[in-house]
């Protein structure tokens, strides 16, 4: 892969960004449960960002359907700052954003029909399934840890800076 200035530039921001929020979101709690699932959950979001605009989640980078990715974020991300980023909240914020990856996968895979140049023959409906499943289960993990964190007492009146 020869990659560009735009590439270089590209991945640093989205690094510099994941350990930013990471930094910034992992100060509102005060276990390391709660740490660890802010960690898995800003993996998650960078995974699906660097994924999508490397290879494509569905067919290829090009395939407009994976613009429907950008819906699972705004969930995640929604939710965070509905719950205050508090840990049952967080929590369930996640879990929408795992249940938001399926169904944007079934909406992706239905709209996508392959034909002609596109089919793209080496991707496979099985590879595109199992993909997919496990980015939905890491936004799955994360709300499991943030749901063990609200039962072990993180700290839920803090805030951001």
């Amino acid at each position: 892969m020869a990659w560009t200035l735009f590439d270089f530039v590209a991945a640093g921001v989205l690094l510099f960004g994941a350990g930013l929020t990471f930094v910034l979101l992992a100060r509102m709690g005060n276990n390391t449960t709660y740490r660890v699932a802010v960690g898995v959950a800003v993996a998650a979001g960078l995974l699906l960002v660097w994924a999508n605009m490397a290879v494509g989640l569905v067919g290829s980078e090009d395939n407009p359907a994976n613009l429907l990715y950008g819906g699972v974020l705004a969930v995640a991300l929604l939710g965070a700052f509905v719950a205050r980023f508090r840990p049952l909240g967080m929590s369930n914020a996640m879990f929408a954003a795992a249940l938001t990856y399926v169904v944007v996968t079934a909406i992706a895979l239905f709209v996508w029909t392959p034909s002609g140049e596109v089919a793209e023959p080496q991707v496979h409906l099985v590879n595109v399934l199992v993909a997919n499943g496990a980015f939905a289960a890491i936004w799955a993990i994360s709300g499991v840890l943030f749901r063990r964190a609200s039962a072990t007492g993180s700290a839920s009146n803090r805030q951001l800076a």
